[in-house]
């Protein structure tokens, strides 16, 4: 392995060069094997609260709102205050619920802490690859905080189902994703109520009129997101068949509170839609909760699956258009494995198809801010709403896909003209924040490698009037928005 290896392993495998990295990277596959062995950062993130308790600090604010719009109303009615006070006068306890407020403060700060750790981790950590693969899955499963009710549970599920996860098996990360609140809550399972369920009949006793129904939103994407792909040969029935095993898997009520385990996952028998399911032409027996986990286990390691993940994975690290056959190695792999993640991340670096110069991957905004954090030493993590506002602006907000498809991951979505004039703007603000002690040649050949000292690039940075304008030259020039 070259130099050029080295580079590739940093910037394209990685999450961009921090300064005396290429150094760490010259058995560039050695290196990231070594990762992979350690494993994800886990304990930078320990001492924040778990979507168990994020659930009930809503719960908590959502109760304390609807006692203020009583009080309110209460405030506005036309008769007399009690003890002689004049009508419409604030009651202690309408005051009291006013001083609420700081529930729905912590609640900001909470999600605030999650974000800025997540960068802080991205721009400083020496296991850039298994950082990028968190990322990764967190966008192949993904959610959106713009649904009010999965808002405070983006960031938590990556934490809590993803990272633990990431470099296990993927049976073991898909059914901690299907059970998350983040998920259960986005695709509305949480409100499937299977049709000839306990509490179903119950409620058509009680109100013959009232029908509750069963939600396919989140069995559709487990099939044609999370595992086998949009052409994995299932049918509309199998769609079905899952969203029935899979009702009664939900999140704790208010009432719920109390609850020993504490967690942000319940599941609920009376909700659960009795009786045998078929998927993809297998019987799965009448077993409650575990009929909806059998499943997921036979999805994991199914070969449209291994295909799926092995074409998405080759796509994000080595190009838009990746070597079927690499892709096919990568799918075998992880099949001969049993489902092993680390097996079919092992294929793919092992592979020469993987460090080929052809393979290039232009950044995505996340990419190209993350890169410029750990190449400038910027620390844009401590002002979460700084960095959330630069990411919006360059059209990739933080945890706010468009669709559960994800973020795009090819050039072309992000490669637009107005796109590339966001980033010259993002760039020039990113520069501000290096230090000017250092020098742009310097940090450009610390970054992108030996050769960046030479050619066109390093013309302009001599010529540059100031550090910070050499910076912004660096931040802006095609080589630092590919990963190669």
């Amino acid at each position: 392995m070259n130099e050029t290896s080295a580079t590739a392993a940093v910037n394209r495998f990685g999450l961009g060069a921090k300064p005396g990295e290429l150094a760490q990277a010259r058995d560039p596959r050695g290196w990231l094997r070594a990762q992979l062995r350690a494993g994800p950062d886990l304990a930078a993130f320990a001492g924040l609260p778990d979507s168990g308790e994020l659930l009930r600090r809503q719960n908590a604010y959502r109760q304390a709102r609807r006692q203020d719009r009583r009080e309110d109303r209460a405030r506005d009615a036309p008769p007399s205050a009690p003890d002689g006070a004049p009508a419409g006068a604030s009651t202690p306890q309408a005051a009291a619920a006013r001083e609420r407020s700081p529930l729905q403060q912590a609640l900001r700060r909470d999600a605030f802490d999650d974000l800025g750790l997540r960068y802080r981790v991205a721009a400083t950590t020496d296991a850039p690859f298994v950082e990028r693969l968190v990322h990764f899955w967190s966008n192949h499963f993904a959610i959106s905080i713009d649904k009010n009710q999965a808002r405070l549970m983006a960031a938590p599920m990556e934490r809590e189902a993803i990272r633990p996860h990431v470099t296990g098996r993927f049976a073991d990360l898909l059914l901690a994703v299907e059970t998350h609140p983040g998920m259960l809550l986005y695709l509305d399972n949480a409100a499937s109520i299977g049709d000839d369920s306990m509490l179903a009949r119950r409620a058509v006793r009680r109100q013959p009129k009232r029908k509750l129904g069963l939600n396919e939103n989140l069995a559709r994407e487990i099939l044609e997101l999370h595992t086998l792909g949009v052409n994995g040969g299932y049918a509309q029935q199998d769609v079905i068949e899952l969203a029935k095993a899979i009702t009664g898997w939900g999140t704790p009520l208010p009432r719920d509170a109390g609850r020993a385990d504490g967690g942000g996952y319940v599941y609920r028998p009376v909700a659960h839609e009795p009786g045998a399911r078929s998927v993809l032409g297998r019987r799965y027996a009448d077993d409650g909760e575990a009929q909806g986990r059998a499943i997921l286990r036979d999805l994991a390691v199914h070969p449209a699956t291994a295909r799926h993940l092995a074409f998405k994975l080759a796509r994000h690290f080595v190009a838009d258009a990746p070597p079927p056959a690499l892709v096919e190695r990568m799918a075998a792999a992880y099949l001969r494995s049993g489902g092993e993640l680390t097996a079919l991340y092992t294929a793919m670096i092992d592979d020469d198809a993987a460090w080929s110069d052809a393979a290039r991957k232009f950044k995505s905004p996340q990419d190209f801010v993350v890169s410029a954090m750990r190449a400038g030493g910027i620390a844009l993590d401590r002002n979460p709403p700084v960095l959330l506002r630069l990411l919006q602006a360059l059209g990739q907000p933080s945890f706010t896909p468009r669709s559960p498809a994800g973020f795009p991951d090819t050039a072309a979505d992000w490669a637009s003209g107005d796109a590339l004039r966001k980033r010259l703007q993002a760039a020039a603000a990113l520069a501000g924040q290096v230090s000017a002690q250092r020098r742009p040649l310097d940090l450009a050949a610390a970054t992108l490698g030996p050769a960046a000292a030479q050619g066109p690039l390093a013309d302009a940075l001599r010529r540059a009037g100031s550090p910070q304008e050499g910076f912004a030259l660096l931040f802006s020039s095609p080589a630092f928005q590919w990963r190669v």
